[in-house]
């Protein structure tokens, strides 16, 4: 480390305003509002170099730090870096709340069973929370290209989670390194730049002032500003200029200068070296153990005082650590093979106490294949499936495959990996892991396999859904002769979901119904009734509606409910779909499947939109928003979107529905989800259409129903009917209306769809004319149309103008009024404005509404004190929400104010009347 004269502000050269920076979080920090930073630079560049800045800063302050590496072949180990960042607050555990307690214990191979990923995050989070709230807490995070991908998770978690808690993470990432986007921890990042040629001549000078003009010309031309570079090579010249090869790069060169220097040590510190390279999160007492059974003599701290000296290692806590990541990778590159071997081998010896990380020493230091230590990796997979660590099971599965020598049984390991990856978005992943597959001899059961995958994670790829929906059946239909019923079944529910997602014809439709009803299902398995009501609603959905009312499920499995849920949602049974979709959340909550989560609470959030319960449709779809962008499911992430584009075009909100639309539509993911699209573009006309453009939301709604259109969907295009004959009236074009929507009473009626029969009956009554009028108005109120707040006082807004227009203004009030005050609690504003109009209209003054709930409180906000006022205690909060309980305590601390009260108990009472003075 260079020391810079006593003028200059900062201990870098050059870098004074970076450590401006970070020395300005950390004041913030102790002030109690944390925050992170990802220091993103080629190597070299100073990025380990600022984070030593902070580490003497927060030793001077008295805070307490957590440190951890990332190492490249520690990629795979699940929570390797999350176990070397927390081991300092490890005496705290037992503090936690026992579901946490047990998660982190199982994580860090201390206990034995499973822990979903997203609870041992929140317990993460808990543990340094909790440490922070007797001194702020700076966690430092070296190299996050190399942390495992769990790791990465939980620290991305918590960073997420720290803006009101007195935390500071700050992380570093080599610029090009190979660094999957998805595994990416989303922070503020601060790009570090190469020192300007003043200063590169300033650090130069200062640690190496005798060389001779040339040389120093050509060192600082080779470096170009890197000031890892200024301080190495000259060192490595010894005088000489022949080593500043300009065709190597200068990475390259500078991993040769750290690796001449090992060959200048005692063999007993270079077998330490090595060791230390091969597992830098070892502690002090077993590398040197390790170092010895290398070398074949006792290996002392002496022999480790003689790298510290060299300045190629450093003391960090009860370990060793490298002064700079470049330096553990080139010891580790240029140890022979032989060398890297032993130290594996002796590393595991030395690790029986921790079986995982002594399970990943063993297979590095296997030289081709073997079947027992394939099967052990195997095993480890499936323990970290069902923890919730799915990356780390894909690494080992990968790891399995190559160590196993049977081509069958590396295929099926690496399609199992391919599964894994799918189910998690990890597209780009399972499309690499597909290529290492042979697919030539594949047997009918990994063929199915993956048919299966390629349609999680290449759905698109397929123009003909037709082609493809025959392809997936005839394919189930193999499987079954064979005596293989469950993935027949999985290729069943994916040709089913692909005729609802897009469009397939009857014949298509029908095969799929006839492939299940072979498979001999009871008629009221959850799958079986998914199936039937995705493939052929049509036909299908009178019946799996009678089934589902009388049905019993397993109440406790949230699969099942998620299922369950869908099935309900796509035959437009809201209500019943909305009681599975909250007991899977509820389930996914306790358990801590926060993965789960975005999907469900999507579907919930459209349906509570047509229920009326638009707060919490806002709230669910703002989170699922969030928790799809932390698990990486982009296309949850776009769903969500839908959803707030609907409620922003609901409440008047015209621009940013608009805008949030178009973005909905225009996005790749929205290609091949007709009904995604049909969504954004419904939620846009709406806008158009309050904004009073009624010809021009016609014309877009119409083209909902041309089958030619991309937003056409043969089921949903029937839910948008009371926006098309809304827009219908104001723009005069009743007629048309009337033609297009001819088909919608028969599918009513055939299907029992309520959200059908809802809206037939409000077209039946909107579009009439004559004297029968009245009574169609008063049937669909008081039947299916009265249990839509929404579309009732929608339906009530028509039917008081329909009464004042004809002179009977006494008599339209009162469905008026209706209307009027359901629009004010809904939050509707421009139809609450309209009815307003109308009654004064009518002879009838009406105040303006008052202020909302959604108007005082963020979607967050509005969460936590619902909760809070159902007697949920913080920390029942916290684990439900997945932040920690300081910050629910925090959020309540500025929500009573907000809504005028004091105690918890009031919070009912305000929540209650949905709105205040």
């Amino acid at each position: 480390m260079t020391t810079l004269p006593p003028s200059t502000s900062s201990p870098l050269i050059g870098r004074d305003r970076e450590v401006a920076q970070l020395l300005r979080m950390l004041d913030d920090t102790v002030s109690g509002r944390g925050a992170g930073l990802e220091i993103r630079a080629e190597a070299g560049l100073g990025k380990s170099a600022l984070l030593d800045v902070v580490r003497r800063e927060v030793t001077r302050r008295g805070l307490t730090l957590l440190s951890a590496d990332g190492v490249e072949h520690e990629l795979e180990l699940a929570y390797a870096a999350l176990h070397q960042a927390l081991h300092p607050l490890l005496d705290r555990v037992s503090g936690l709340p026992a579901p946490q307690r047990r998660a982190l214990r199982c994580a860090f191979g201390q206990e034995d069973g499973t822990a979903d990923v997203y609870t041992v995050a929140l317990a993460a989070l808990e543990l340094v929370v909790e440490a922070a709230a007797d001194h702020p807490v700076v966690i430092l995070l070296e190299d996050m290209h190399w942390v495992d991908t769990p790791s990465i998770d939980a620290l991305a978690f918590m960073a997420r989670r720290i803006a009101s808690e007195p935390v500071l993470m700050l992380a570093t990432t080599r610029t090009g390194a190979r660094f999957d986007p998805r595994r990416r921890p989303h922070l503020p990042e601060l790009d570090l730049r190469p020192l300007s040629t003043t200063d590169a001549e300033a650090l130069l000078d200062g640690v190496a002032p005798a060389l001779t003009t040339p040389v120093r010309t050509r060192v600082l031309a080779e470096a170009a500003g890197n000031p890892l570079a200024l301080k190495e090579l000259p060192r490595a010249l010894n005088g000489a200029t022949a080593a500043l090869g300009a065709a190597v790069p200068l990475n390259t060169r500078l991993k040769a200068a750290f690796a001449a220097r090992l060959d200048h040590f005692a063999p007993s510190t270079r077998a330490l070296l090595i060791t230390l390279a091969a597992d830098v999160t070892c502690d002090t007492q077993r590398l040197l153990a390790a170092a010895t059974a290398v070398h074949g003599a006792e290996v002392t701290p002496q022999d480790l005082q003689e790298a510290i000296d060299d300045g190629l290692t450093e003391i960090a806590g009860p370990g060793l650590r490298f002064r700079h990541p470049l330096m553990r990778s080139a010891v580790y590159a240029h140890a022979s093979l032989s060398e890297r071997i032993d130290a594996h081998t002796a590393l595991a010896a030395q690790l029986a106490a921790f079986p995982d990380r002594q399970l990943w020493h063993r297979a590095s230091a296997v030289l081709g294949t073997s079947e027992s230590l394939a099967a052990e990796l195997e095993r480890y997979a499936l323990r970290c499936e069902r923890r919730g660590t799915v990356m780390a099971a894909v690494a080992a599965l990968r790891k399995a495959a190559d160590l196993t020598e049977a081509e069958d049984r590396r295929t099926s390991l690496v399609l199992h990996a391919a599964e894994l990856t799918g189910e998690i978005g990890a597209r780009h992943e399972a499309a690499g892991l597909l290529e290492r597959a042979d697919v030539s001899a594949l047997g009918p059961v990994d063929s199915a396999r993956l048919t299966s995958i390629l349609e999680v994670i290449d759905f698109s790829r397929y123009d003909d859904a037709e082609a493809r929906v025959r392809e997936l059946t005839a394919a189930a239909a193999r499987l079954h002769t064979s005596g293989h019923v469950e993935p027949a079944l999985t290729l069943l529910w994916r040709a089913a979901k692909r005729c609802f997602f897009q469009q397939a014809g009857a014949h298509a439709r029908t095969g799929i119904v006839d492939g299940l009803r072979a498979l001999g299902l009871p008629e009221d398995d959850p799958r079986a009734l998914a199936v039937r009501a995705y493939a052929d609603p049509d036909h299908h959905s009178r019946a799996v509606l009678r089934t589902l009312s009388r049905l019993t499920p397993d109440w406790t499995n949230a699969d099942t409910m998620r299922l369950l849920g869908t099935t309900s949602l796509v035959l437009g049974d809201f209500r019943r779909s909305a009681v599975y979709m909250d007991t899977a959340a509820e389930i996914c909550r306790r358990q801590g499947r926060l993965g789960q989560l975005p999907q469900i609470l999507v579907s919930g959030g459209w349906e509570r939109i047509w229920l009326g319960e638009w707060d919490k449709a806002y709230a669910e779809s703002e989170e699922a928003g969030s928790l799809a962008r932390e698990t990486g499911e982009e296309f949850y992430t776009l769903s969500a979107q839908a959803n707030i584009a609907a409620l922003a075009a609901l409440r008047g909100d015209i621009a940013r529905a608009r805008e949030t639309a178009a973005r909905v539509m225009g996005h790749p993911l929205a290609a091949s989800m007709r009904y995604l699209l049909l969504g954004a573009q419904q939620s846009d006309a709406l806008a158009v259409l309050l904004d009073g453009e009624a010809d021009q939301a016609y014309r877009m709604l119409e083209r909902l129903y041309d089958p030619a259109q991309a937003a056409h969907h043969p089921v949903m295009q029937w839910w948008a009917a009371p926006d098309l004959v809304d827009a219908a009236v104001a723009a005069d074009r009743v007629e048309q209306a009337r033609h297009l929507l001819k088909p919608l009473p028969e599918l009513a009626d055939r299907s029992a769809s309520p959200v059908l029969q809802m809206a037939a009956h409000y077209v039946a009554a909107v579009l009439a004319d004559g004297p029968q009028a009245e009574a169609l108005y008063q049937a669909a109120l008081s039947g299916p149309v009265g249990s839509w707040p929404l579309y009732r006082a929608r339906l009530q807004l028509h039917l008081g103008r329909r009464l004042r227009r004809r002179r009977r203004a006494q008599d339209s009030r009162d469905p008026l009024r209706a209307a009027r005050d359901t629009f004010d609690l809904l939050g509707a504003a421009p139809w609450a404005e309209a009815a307003r109009g109308e009654l004064r209209a009518a002879g009838e003054s009406s105040a303006r509404r008052e202020h909302g709930i959604h108007d005082e409180l963020t979607a967050q906000e509005l969460q936590i004190a619902t909760l809070a006022a159902g007697g949920l205690t913080n920390r029942q909060i916290a684990e439900r929400l997945f932040l920690s309980h300081r910050t629910v305590g925090s959020h309540l601390y500025r929500i009573f104010p907000k809504l005028g009260v004091a105690t918890r108990a009031q919070l009912a009472t305000a929540l209650h009347a949905g709105r205040r003075d």
